[in-house]
């Protein structure tokens, strides 16, 4: 599959383009501004030992795409929708977004971020939350490996939510169908305990597990 990660040169994209290209996807890694994109791929590249990441402007990355996933921070999270809106009709977009008000850290009011991306761009785009509770430093580092860590997804409907969490699983990942969209607003919420943990027990690598749910089996 050929995936666009919007934004995807802060610190969940190259994490998640990395073990995607491992896993034998095509990968193209967006900005705001092509250059850096073409130097964030070059660098992924420099670490996966091949050429398969491309950088490209966000559009045009959403434009040449099957998939899209959105890593933007959240005060870029309705520029960078905007900005793609044309070229994701009819394909699946997978917003990270975890809003959270620094420096408290408290969640964040409903609507979740992810039905904000929605109603922006509109019913022909099927929008799926996931990756909000995935530590971005675990991701990056031993990319080839597992990850002890797992992914709640969260859409309207099951079939969308599958093929996110197929693809959370060629990252490595454990995912579960978390619920429909709506739901994206607690996981917001549970990012932000996540957060507050890791400033407490000074680290960046706090995440969840599920228990008592048996996991399908790729």
């Amino acid at each position: 599959m050929k995936i666009a990660i919007i934004g995807g040169t802060g610190q969940l994209g190259p994490g998640l383009a990395l073990r995607w290209a491992h896993a034998g996807h095509e990968v193209i890694i967006g900005s705001r501004q092509a250059e850096r994109a073409q130097a964030t791929a070059a660098e992924l590249n420099a670490e996966l030992g091949k050429d398969s990441i491309l950088g490209m402007e966000n559009a045009e990355a959403a434009k040449q795409a099957e998939f899209c996933v959105l890593t933007v921070v959240q005060d870029g999270h309705q520029a960078a929708l905007e900005s793609v809106k044309t070229a994701v009709q009819g394909k699946i977009l997978v917003d990270t977004t975890a809003r959270l008000e620094f420096p408290a850290l408290t969640p964040p009011a409903a609507p979740a971020a992810a039905q904000i991306a929605q109603e922006l761009l509109g019913p022909s785009v099927r929008v799926v939350a996931a990756f909000q509770t995935v530590p971005a430093a675990s991701l990056r580092k031993n990319f080839k490996e597992q990850l002890d860590s797992d992914v709640l997804v969260c859409a309207d409907d099951t079939a969308t939510a599958e093929q996110v969490i197929a693809l959370a699983r060629d990252a490595g990942l454990q995912a579960y169908f978390a619920g429909t969209l709506d739901k994206a607003i607690v996981v917001e919420g549970i990012t932000s305990i996540l957060v507050s943990m890791n400033k407490y027990y000074k680290t960046r690598h706090s995440t969840l597990k599920v228990a008592g749910v048996p996991a399908k089996k790729s």
